[in-house]
């Protein structure tokens, strides 16, 4: 959307605000279908859940694609943000990137047409995952919910590494559900718990203990800063420039050098969910390096001009790709990755809670960004969002415990300690060094 929106507001003749809304609502009528996924995967299972939200955003990718006006665009907009929140979440890598990589492409397209394809060739995936996943396996853990046993037996032996893996992994499924460990017939009745989860929001928000405070302000906090730094607005500094013709020219060319030259973030990426606080607080060190060069690089072009400093350009759009890499490479996997480790005893519902705050921040700031630079300039806007990652960075730091090899047991010890947590960590360590046989 971001590399669409230049030809779309040229074509449809819209506002600014109608851009911020156009961009940024879909994060809020994501939070619908979030809760709808919710409901659904454990109505239906989540291989059907993943096919019935991939045929949703097929129809509003189509419907995206075909609009004639600004209204028909909005509710296109509206049927993708149910479907896409259905499918599994974040793509900051690929959507930060994407924009800037098709627009020289879309120059060979009528600006009628142009925009219609970006957003309309989004459907071809979907039919993709939606036919793909019809060949996966169910969840186990679902299917131990609705009492099919022997189903869940029979997936966990196929996907596990060992007949032992698959027993351990389905004994911990049926005590979560409340099984006894010696039930092993092929079909149960499991029995009902809290569908409600008064007793579960109570224990994580109401009166919460030492460690579950801890677990709370980390894992909310970490969602709420990956979307305040801004990530979203990044790619929106290239779709700005091109409103400026001789910035655009410049810009492809720099492009192309910054495709060819990509950085390839699988092994950090690997690195930063293994070793989530050391890893991230590294890659937020570039991140704000990134921020840094492109806030003080488009206030130097804005004040000065394009031609006096045409080699700034290149660094502004080098700026921006190495922002959207470095995030992917920490904060956009860190952050799920991290959540789904430390709420076991609640992890739905936390994390449920995690993916709102996530989404309602991103909406907020790709509804405001353009109004926000115009009031504080795109150079002020950008520093703001390095000064946010500044902050960001002393948070993980300070709060965020290393989970890397943690057990369950030692998670409730991290948690709790607070700015204490790393002092914690070495009395661990000191036993487990005179206990080797407790560690293992």
């Amino acid at each position: 959307m971001s590399g669409a929106t230049i030809y779309i507001k040229r074509d449809l003749k819209i506002t600014d605000v109608q851009i911020e809304l156009l961009v940024g609502t879909i994060n809020i009528y994501s939070l619908l279908g979030s809760a709808i996924a919710g409901r659904t995967s454990d109505w239906l299972g989540r291989r059907i859940t993943i096919v019935f939200a991939s045929a949703i955003f097929f129809i509003g990718a189509l419907v995206m694609g075909f609009a004639n006006n600004y209204a028909v665009l909005m509710v296109g907009r509206f049927v993708a943000g149910l479907g896409g929140r259905l499918c599994p979440h974040d793509r900051a890598g690929v959507r930060g990137g994407g924009g800037a990589d098709v627009v020289p492409w879309l120059s060979h397209f009528s600006l009628k047409l142009g925009w219609r394809l970006m957003l309309g060739v989004g459907a071809v995936p979907s039919v993709f995952l939606g036919l793909a996943v019809l060949i996966m396996p169910e969840s186990p853990r679902w299917l131990v919910m609705q009492g099919r046993l022997g189903d869940a037996k029979k997936v966990l032996d196929k996907t596990s590494d060992s007949l032992e893996e698959a027993q351990l992994r389905l004994a911990d499924i049926k005590e979560a559900a409340g099984l006894p460990e010696d039930c092993h017939d092929d079909v149960v009745e499991v029995p009902k718990t809290d569908r409600g989860g008064g007793g579960v929001w109570g224990d994580l928000l109401i009166h919460p203990t030492r460690p579950v405070l801890h677990i709370v302000i980390a894992a909310l906090g970490l969602q709420f800063l990956q979307q305040a730094s801004g990530i979203d607005a990044v790619p929106e500094n290239l779709r700005r420039g091109r409103d400026n013709e001789r910035f655009q020219k410049i810009a492809r060319h720099h492009s192309r050098r910054c495709l060819q030259n990509r950085l390839h973030p699988r092994d950090d990426l690997l690195r930063g969910q293994n070793r989530p606080s050391r890893a991230a607080t590294h890659e937020l060190r570039r991140l704000v390096l990134s921020l840094f060069t492109l806030a003080t690089g488009v206030t130097v072009i804005d004040q000065y001009g394009v031609d006096k400093f045409k080699w700034l350009v290149g660094i502004c759009v080098g700026a921006t790709y190495t922002a959207v890499a470095f995030f992917s490479m920490g904060m956009g996997p860190i952050a799920w990755v991290y959540s789904s480790e430390v709420f076991p005893p609640a992890r739905a519902r936390g994390c449920g809670m995690g993916v709102a705050i996530n989404r309602f921040t991103s909406g907020i700031i790709l509804m405001s960004f353009i109004s926000l630079y115009k009031a504080i300039t795109i150079g002020g806007a950008f520093y703001l969002f390095t000064g946010i990652a500044v902050i960001t960075w002393i948070f993980f730091y300070t709060l965020l415990p290393e989970t890397r090899g943690r057990t369950l047991e030692d998670m409730e010890v991290l948690f709790g300690s607070f700015f204490r947590w790393r002092t914690t960590m070495r009395e661990l360590r000191k036993k487990e060094s005179k206990n080797p046989n407790d560690a293992a």
